[in-house]
């Protein structure tokens, strides 16, 4: 064991080298560039991880309007006429319920778009009024 002590003594002041010294801790400018590594990362990824947000509730309000149009137009098909309301399709289990508008976080806020003015709605849109990552408004789509 002594011997071992021996080779990382150096040999001119007697004091420990290398990996013997018993740093304490690290310098500031380590952590400097450590801290800025982890800044440079967070910068990239924070903006990405956002606009993946965004692009999961487009998707997921595609898929809401999708089966709520073909659900308008399967009541049409059995019934001859279109549904007077969204809670309509919803109560005759067409839909399990209403679903709720990724957008406006309600499931109240849905346009309904009447074929006329006693024939019930014919199509669906979102009741927001933000603008989708594809330049065009959510309530057009």
């Amino acid at each position: 064991m002594t011997s071992i002590l021996k080779a990382m003594r150096s040999p001119l002041t007697g004091r420990l080298t290398g990996a013997g010294k018993g740093r304490a801790g690290f310098t500031l400018i380590e952590l400097m560039m450590v801290l800025t590594i982890i800044a440079i990362l967070a910068s990239i990824a924070i903006p990405r991880y956002m606009q993946s947000l965004v692009k999961a509730r487009e998707a997921a309000l595609l898929e809401d309007l999708f089966q709520m149009r073909t659900a308008i137009d399967q009541h049409y098909a059995d019934n001859g006429l279109y549904p007077q309301s969204l809670r309509e399709l919803a109560d005759k289990k067409y839909i399990r319920a209403v679903p709720v508008d990724p957008f406006t976080s309600s499931s109240d806020t849905w346009r309904e778009v009447l074929a006329d003015v006693s024939s019930g709605i014919y199509d669906v849109a979102s009741g927001s009024d933000q603008v989708g990552t594809n330049g065009i408004p959510y309530s057009q789509w």
